[in-house]
C-alpha cells in the first residue's frame, strides 16, 4: 500500500445565518456571519500548503437551503481551487443540507464527488490505494443506521467511510442515523470519517473512528477551537491524527474570580487583565466572549443591581486591554455573591428568599427538562431548527432553570441591600 494525507472536515454550515446577533447592535455581526466563508477559505489553504492528497467532508456542507446562488457559488469556488490544485474532494450531505432540504443547486468542479443519497457509493482513488465509501442524507430526520447498509472494506486497499451520524448520541444533537462504536468498528474499515457532532472527538484508535467538530463555531455553545484533521497514512495504516484550528471568530467563556474584590475597580481591574490574557491567546482571531464572574465580593450589589449596566460597564473598561476589533462581550454570567451574607429576614421578601434557597438542587431543571424534551422528541428536526441556545432547547438539557434561579437569587439580594 502507498503512503498519502488527507483532511477530514466536517459540518461547514455556510452561510449560517445566526439571527440572534440582530438583536444586539454591539455585536460584529458582518464579521461573524462571514465566518463561515473564511473558514472554509482558510480550509482550501491549508490542504494546499500541507499538499494533502485528498479531502472528505462528513456532511452539512451547507447550513440549509440557500437565499440566493452565493452561498452555493462560495462553495463552488472552494472545491475548485482545490481540484485544480490536484486534490480531490469526496463530500455526503447531512441533516442540514439533505437533498430534501436544498431546492437550488450547481454543478461541482470534475474531481469533486457528493455521494449519493439513494445508496451506499464507493469512489477509488486507484493512485492511493484507496476506497472511499458514503452515503450522503436524502432527508433532514434519517432515522435508520445508514452504516450497516454500508460495503464490506475490499481487500488491499485503505477502506475510508464517510458517516454523518450522533452515533449513540451527544448532548445538544439529535440522534440521526443511530449506531453504536462496536458496529462501525466490525465493520473492518481503517478509518470512520464522521460528522455531525461539533465538538472535535476521537472516539476510537482502532479503528481510528474521528469527529474532527465544526470548523467554525456558531454561538457560545461552540465555544473554543474549531477546525478540521490531518490526517497521515504510512503504509496503509494510520500514522497521525492532527487537529488544525482554522476558525476566524473564536467563541469562549472567560472565567473570572471576583473573590475579595473590595470594590467594583477591583473587579473591573480583574476582567481587564482576563479579557488581555484571552486575546493574547486567540492568535489574531475575533473572541467572542461570555464573562462568568463568581466569588464573594463586597462589590455583588452593584453588579447585580442593574446587570445590562453591568455588561456596558464591563465592555467598556475591558477595552483597556485590547481594540474592540480584537473581541466583542457576547454577555455576561453573574455568579457573584455578597461578601458578607445579609441579616435573616421574617418579612414576606424574607421568606421567598428562603424558599428560593431551599429548593432541591435541580429541581426545577428536571421538571423543565422533563416537559421540554416531550416537546423535542415529537419533532425530531425540532432541536436542530431552534438551536442550542433556544429556552426550549436549554431546558431540555437541564441548562435553563439553575441559571434563572441563580439569577434571580442575586437580583433580590442586590435590591435588598438598597432597603
Amino acid at each position: 500500500m502507498t503512503s498519502f494525507r488527507f483532511l477530514h472536515a466536517a459540518d461547514l454550515h455556510l452561510d449560517s445565518p445566526l439571527r440572534g446577533l440582530d438583536a444586539d447592535r454591539s455585536a460584529p455581526a458582518a464579521r461573524i456571519r462571514g465566518a463561515s466563508r473564511e473558514a472554509l477559505s482558510a480550509l482550501v489553504e491549508l490542504a494546499i500548503a500541507e499538499a494533502v492528497d485528498f479531502v472528505v467532508i462528513a456532511g452539512d456542507l451547507y447550513d440549509g437551503d440557500w437565499s440566493d446562488f452565493r452561498t452555493g457559488q462560495v462553495l463552488v469556488a472552494a472545491l475548485a481551487r482545490l481540484t485544480r490544485a490536484g486534490i480531490r474532494v469526496v463530500a455526503i450531505r447531512g441533516n442540514h443540507d439533505a437533498e430534501s432540504q436544498i431546492t437550488r443547486e450547481l454543478r461541482l468542479p470534475e474531481g469533486a464527488t457528493l455521494l449519493s443519497t439513494r445508496r451506499p457509493e464507493s469512489v477509488v482513488l486507484a493512485e492511493h490505494g484507496v476506497v472511499l465509501h458514503g452515503q450522503s442524507f436524502a432527508s433532514r430526520d434519517v432515522t435508520e443506521n445508514l452504516a450497516l447498509g454500508y460495503p464490506p472494506p475490499r481487500p488491499g486497499m485503505f477502506n475510508l467511510a464517510l458517516l454523518h451520524t450522533a452515533a449513540t448520541g451527544r448532548p445538544g444533537h439529535a440522534s440521526y442515523a443511530p449506531c453504536t462504536v462496536e458496529q462501525l468498528a466490525r465493520h473492518g474499515h481503517d478509518y470512520w470519517a464522521l460528522g455531525h457532532i461539533h465538538t472535535r472527538e476521537v472516539v476510537l484508535r482502532d479503528p481510528w473512528i474521528v469527529f474532527p467538530g465544526n470548523l467554525q463555531g456558531r454561538h457560545i455553545n461552540e465555544a473554543g477551537g474549531k477546525g478540521a484533521s490531518i490526517v497521515t497514512v504510512r503504509e496503509g495504516r494510520v500514522a497521525a491524527v492532527e487537529h488544525r484550528a482554522l476558525d476566524v471568530v473564536r467563541w469562549q467563556r472567560v472565567a473570572v474570580d471576583c473573590a475579595g474584590a473590595a470594590d467594583d475597580d477591583a473587579v473591573l481591574n480583574r476582567v481587564v487583565r482576563a479579557v488581555g490574557e484571552a486575546v493574547d491567546a486567540a492568535d489574531g482571531r475575533l473572541l467572542a466572549l461570555r464573562l462568568e464572574l463568581s466569588g464573594p465580593t463586597a462589590a455583588h450589589a452593584g453588579l447585580a443591581r442593574d446587570q445590562a449596566a453591568t455588561l456596558g460597564r464591563l465592555r467598556a473598561a475591558a477595552l483597556e486591554a485590547a481594540p474592540e476589533e480584537a473581541f466583542w462581550i457576547e454577555a455576561v454570567r453573574l455568579g457573584t455573591r455578597p461578601a458578607v451574607p445579609p441579616a435573616p429576614r421574617t418579612d414576606a421578601v424574607g421568606q421567598l428568599l428562603g424558599g428560593i434557597a431551599t429548593l432541591p438542587p435541580g429541581a426545577l431543571p428536571a421538571d423543565l427538562a422533563e416537559y421540554a424534551g416531550q416537546l423535542l422528541e415529537r419533532a425530531p428536526g425540532l432541536r436542530d431548527a431552534l438551536g442550542p441556545d433556544h429556552p426550549a432547547v436549554q431546558a431540555a438539557e437541564g441548562r435553563i432553570g439553575a441559571e434563572w434561579l441563580d439569577r434571580a437569587r442575586g437580583m433580590l439580594l442586590a435590591r435588598l441591600s438598597d432597603d
